[in-house]
């Protein structure tokens, strides 16, 4: 046999050896790439999750949860929460549907929303809207829409609140309602 020849039978296998080894490591590296671009849903979704010293958070239950892990959102159905301060509960929740950005750092709550402040007293101040923004990290909430109030000493409606719900510092505006103090 020719030395030419089984150079170039050397070439044509280095040649085929290096193709498979270069597209069978890209192939790999395509599927790690196209995992990001998931989308990962759930029926029946419970939820507990604890703050950084280990105490209770938050308590919830979804309906079905979807969430896109390349844009970071997530989409809820039949979202109810409870969040807690101190083991015990302070707020609730509950939307028809919500909408979580950046990692759920910013949650938005349409249709039918219920969310009720509770204090350590027994009292509880509930607020009724289409839509509202929450900042779960921060205990925020906030919505230009209209928000119907109810608690023991007033029933009013507000055009837009804004409330933090660590120290319960509200704003509302374009107030119309009654106020009756406890006598």
């Amino acid at each position: 046999m020719d030395t030419r020849v089984l150079y170039v039978v050397a070439v044509v296998v280095a040649s085929i050896s290096g193709g498979y080894y270069y597209y069978s490591g890209k192939a790999k590296k395509l599927d790690v790439e196209s995992a990001k671009n998931m989308t990962y849903s759930a029926q029946g979704v419970h939820l507990t999750q604890t703050d950084e010293q280990g105490n209770l958070y938050v308590r919830a239950e979804i309906k079905q949860l979807e969430q896109n892990m390349q844009s970071k959102t997530s989409q809820l159905d039949q979202l109810n929460a409870v969040m807690f301060k101190q083991g015990k509960p302070d707020a609730t929740f509950y939307a028809k549907q919500a909408k979580g950005y950046d990692d759920n750092t910013k949650i938005v709550l349409m249709g039918d929303v219920v969310a009720t402040k509770l204090s350590d007293q027994g009292n509880k101040m509930e607020f009724r809207t289409d839509e509202l923004t929450g900042y779960p990290k921060t205990r925020e909430l906030e919505t230009q829409h209209q928000v119907t109030v109810q608690s023991p000493n007033s029933a009013f409606v507000s055009q837009g609140l804004k409330a933090n719900l660590n120290n319960g510092q509200y704003e509302f505006f374009k107030v119309r309602g009654k106020y009756a103090p406890n006598s």
